[in-house]
């Protein structure tokens, strides 16, 4: 279950610590004094909190990962006084917001879905300059959860580093915005070409980055390290081993092929490194959150394996020799897509009289789990959730989770919680070291699992290049076996107070949406959240009682909140999603005490399905056009009669009009559209199959336009 190859030694730790927290108040007065951009170090980094706690100089805030505000300007006290001090619009409705802006020296750094650059004056908004990296956006294809995210940027020693929606990695100048270097991450031992969503991570002289796509085609995940000067590959460490047949990588390949069965290499097995990546300073490790196993069922990908080594694992790896010092591995043998790439937050504790330095994490799957950050050995692991039925607890003795033998998917297809979308999912967390609490907002969400139909009946599984690979069956026969089951269990979401040490929470509010953004805790008692309502909501972390809302035109829904102090003003950013239905698109909102800037709020008028064409299908193709829909379309457009999981951000093709329907072979086969976002499907679809699919579409475009007829005329 667990590996270190270390030896606790907790002085030098300390002895780094107090050194650059003195290097770093050097490094960030030169900084103010030079009046550079960009110039941010490890020391600047380490030193921040005390230093200059009005900046948020990485993805997470400092190397720990907190997202804990020591600014105390705006309080409970003086909360009715917050208002919008400015808004920028950065991306179209085309895209899901995510990234997390980053404030250094006065300057804003951020991205949109289409991992294009900002560099704006933090104070007003003020564009500085912008750098587009001109993303294939034919990538769209690959992405698991819709077109066009990114989580952000690294800014360091002078560079913006950003990992692009098409795979690459690039430097810019902080200062004019001009390309340093751009280096693909792609290599042919990772398989298939993938989308890059997470930030990258910059620290002891390397930039790093992992990928996405764990479903889409045949992926095998990895991280690379690359110098942060040049771009030159440092280190690579595989997080899935490869063909047994051939040499392996590096040592730790070797271990964990050990854990896998079968002929797992022809699937790729998954284990992408999608989001968290967190680098200690104190004992030089980068921690590398493992993404899920693909197909997701065991039985496919790995029969007859064991714990499929390194999915859903917490990886610790030496920044300089790129080898392995400990793993901690969450869910072994992953059969539901419990990802551990959830956000990380470094800390101490006090257990037993002695201070811990800790690891604290709340992925998918159900479990807070509390680590020590030298060793790997686990301290602590409680439900976060009552909503959990795969599993009962986790086994202290064994640091395992003990699987509920009454949930069984592959003998009994049935509803599971939590869902593949996680009780927690990369939406960020706040965690209060004085307090030891950690502010985090969690769902209830049941999937339903089964295994693929064909596998079923003949053991083979086919991996396609094109839309997803997840094992769990399709179209009528997947529809059949949730019509022969217990109804859906009812989804809730929550946001809460949570000490990890005796895994109750102080506090818990019930949340009005499902999905909803990340939250940010503040030393004067404030906890800000995005909310899926389109509200933005600031609450009291003494009960959790909401004390202020702001209603926006778009929404919050997985989206960040950071805060930052220029000169005597404290400000608070999040992104926010745009809405297609009204044609607004992506932004940064920044609140102040005395804001008076505005937003539009447009009404929202309901898309009438426009008149369809006249064509006549068969029940044989529109159930064919169903069954494939589902496969290649609906990751992007939206599961049309199946309950989707995922924001939905590209077209309803059920509102196509005649002219669209008349350009459809050009749009999906030839690639019309690919500057759109919207990549060609020639290798994925047949002429054939695509008239299948456009029936499947006119049919239920045209059901909803009579539903829409009939209820016009009820009123």
């Amino acid at each position: 279950m667990t590996y270190s190859s270390r030896k606790k030694n907790r002085a030098p730790a300390i002895l780094l610590a107090v050194v650059g927290i003195m290097a770093g108040v050097a490094s960030a007065l030169g900084a103010e004094q030079a009046g550079g951009r960009g110039d941010v170090d490890d020391a600047r980094i380490v030193a921040s909190p005390e230093v200059e706690p009005g900046s948020w100089l990485t993805y997470g805030q400092t190397y720990k990962e907190q997202r804990f505000s020591r600014l105390t300007q705006i309080t409970p006290d003086n909360i009715n006084d917050l208002g919008l001090a400015w808004t920028r619009t950065i991306g179209d409705y085309n895209m899901r917001m995510q990234g997390t802006p980053l404030v250094v020296d006065g300057v804003m750094y951020v991205t949109n879905g289409w991992s294009v650059v900002y560099a704006l004056d933090a104070a007003n908004g003020d564009e500085i300059w912008r750098y587009d990296p001109e993303v294939d956006r034919s990538y769209a294809r690959l992405a698991c959860c819709g077109p066009a995210h990114n989580r952000g940027v690294a800014v360091y020693e002078g560079k913006v580093y950003v990992g692009t929606f098409d795979g690459r990695l690039l430097a810019i100048d902080a200062s004019t915005g001009e390309e340093v270097w751009d280096v693909d991450t792609w290599i042919p031992a990772g398989l298939g070409r993938f989308n890059i969503t997470g930030a990258p991570r910059a620290a002891a002289g390397k930039v790093y980055i992992g990928q996405g796509s764990g479903e889409s085609g045949h992926r095998r995940g990895y991280v690379t390290a690359y110098d942060a000067e040049t771009g030159a590959v440092e280190w690579r460490f595989f997080l899935v081993p490869g063909d047994p047949s051939q040499p392996f990588e590096h040592p730790e390949m070797e271990l964990a092929a050990q854990t896998w069965g079968g002929e797992w290499w022809k699937y790729g097995g998954g284990g992408t490194a999608w989001n968290s990546l967190v680098y200690d300073e104190e004992f030089n490790s980068l921690y590398i959150g493992v993404g899920n196993g693909a197909p997701w069922p065991r039985e496919i990908r790995s029969p007859g394996g064991g714990d499929d080594l390194f999915l859903s694992t917490i990886v610790s790896v030496d920044v300089d020799s790129g080898r392995m010092n400990w793993y901690y591995q969450t869910t072994p043998g992953d059969n539901w897509d419990f990802s551990s790439a959830m956000d990380m937050a470094l800390g101490e504790i006090e257990l037993g009289g002695e201070l811990r330095k800790v690891l604290l994490q709340a992925p998918k799957n159900g479990f807070f789990y509390v680590i020590d950050r030298e060793d790997g050995e686990l301290l602590r692991a409680h439900a976060y959730t009552e909503g959990i039925t795969w599993a009962t607890h986790v086994d202290m003795e064994t640091g395992r989770p003990v699987e509920n033998p009454d949930v069984v998917y592959e003998v009994n297809p049935q509803w599971i919680l939590p869902a593949n979308s996680g009780a927690h999912n990369w939406e960020p967390q706040s965690w209060d070291n004085d307090q030891g609490l950690m502010y985090f907002y969690y769902h209830d969400i049941a999937n339903f699992y089964s295994l693929d139909e064909t596998f079923v009946e003949t053991g083979v599984y086919e991996i396609r290049e094109r839309g997803l690979s997840l094992g769990w069956g399709e179209g009528e026969y997947r529809r059949r076996l949730i019509e022969q089951a217990e109804p859906r269990p009812e989804s809730r979401a929550f946001v809460g107070a949570f000490d990890p040490i005796t895994g109750q929470y102080k506090w818990r509010q019930p949340l009005q949406e499902i999905y909803n953004g990340g939250v940010l805790a503040t030393r004067s008692g404030l906890l800000f959240q995005g909310e899926g309502t389109g509200e933005f909501v600031v609450r009291e972390t003494e009960r959790g009682e909401a004390i202020w809302r702001f209603l926006a035109p778009g929404t919050f829904r997985s989206t960040s909140v950071m805060s930052y102090q220029i000169g005597d003003t404290q400000y608070v950013a999040s992104m926010m999603n745009g809405d297609r239905a009204i044609d607004l698109g992506g932004a940064v909102v920044v609140f102040k005490l005395g804001g008076e800037a505005t937003l539009p709020v447009a009404e929202i008028v309901q898309s009438q399905v426009p008149e369809q064409p006249d064509d006549e299908y068969g029940a044989e193709d529109v159930s064919l056009g169903d069954d494939l829909y589902h496969a290649q379309c609906a990751s992007c457009h939206g599961g049309i009669g199946i309950p989707s999981e995922v924001a939905i951000v590209a077209p309803d093709l059920r509102l196509m009009t005649r002219d669209t329907h008349a350009e459809f072979e050009s749009i999906v086969l030839e690639g019309s559209r690919a500057e759109q976002g919207m990549p060609d499907f020639a290798d994925a679809l047949t002429a054939e199959q695509l008239e299948s699919v456009r029936a499947f579409v006119v049919t239920q475009a045209r059901l909803l336009r009579q539903w829409q007829s009939d209820r016009q005329a009820a009123n």
